[in-house]
C-alpha cells in the first residue's frame, strides 16, 4: 500500500477505484469538447430556426470545447484522485463549470437566453441557456455505464471502511 492509502483498504477495492476513476475523467476529457459544440450548436439552431452555426460561431464553439477542457480537467482529476472520504464535491459538479463556455459563444452570437423553471435559476443562475447536464449521460451516452460504475466503487470502499470501522 502506498503511503497515503488507508490500512482499512483492501489494496484491490483502491486499485479498482483509481481505475474506474481514471477511466470517468478520460471519457469525460474526451466527451467534453463535443457536448460543447452540440450544446451551442443546438441552442443556435432553435434561435436561427434551424440554421447551423456559422463560420465564426462554429469556430468559437471549438475553441470553448478546448477551454472547456482546460478548466475542467485539473480539478476533476483531483478530485477523483482524493481519498472517497475526503470528497467534498462530485464529479458532475465540476463539469458543470464547463457551462461557461459555450454560454460566452452564445452570449456574443446574440442567442437570447432561455426560459428555465425557478429551480433551474435558483440552481444555476449563470446557466442563461439551461445546459448545464444532469447526469454523466448528457455529455455523452458511453459516460453513464463509467459514472455509475465509479460511484459503485467508491460505495463499495467507504462502505468496507464503515464495515471495518465497526460503524456498520
Amino acid at each position: 500500500m502506498g503511503e497515503d492509502a488507508n490500512p482499512l483498504d483492501d489494496p484491490a477495492d483502491a486499485a479498482a477505484l483509481a481505475e474506474h476513476a481514471s477511466a470517468l475523467a478520460d471519457g469525460i476529457v474526451r466527451s467534453l469538447p463535443a457536448w460543447v459544440e452540440r450544446a451551442i450548436g443546438e441552442r443556435y439552431r432553435a434561435w436561427r430556426g434551424g440554421e447551423d452555426p456559422t463560420g465564426a460561431v462554429a469556430a468559437a464553439s471549438r475553441l470553448a470545447g478546448t477551454s472547456a477542457v482546460a478548466e475542467v480537467e485539473g480539478p476533476l482529476r483531483a478530485l477523483l484522485a482524493q481519498d472517497p472520504d475526503e470528497q467534498r464535491a462530485n464529479p458532475l459538479a465540476i463539469v458543470r463549470r464547463a457551462v461557461t463556455w459555450p454560454t460566452e459563444v452564445l452570449r456574443a452570437a446574440g442567442v437570447p437566453p432561455v426560459v428555465r423553471d425557478a429551480h433551474a435559476e435558483q440552481l444555476f443562475p449563470d446557466d442563461d441557456y439551461d445546459l448545464s447536464p444532469g447526469a454523466f449521460a448528457d455529455l455523452d451516452p458511453s459516460l453513464q455505464e463509467l459514472g455509475l460504475t465509479w460511484g459503485a466503487a467508491k460505495a463499495h470502499m467507504i462502505l468496507a471502511r464503515r464495515r471495518a470501522e465497526g460503524r456498520r
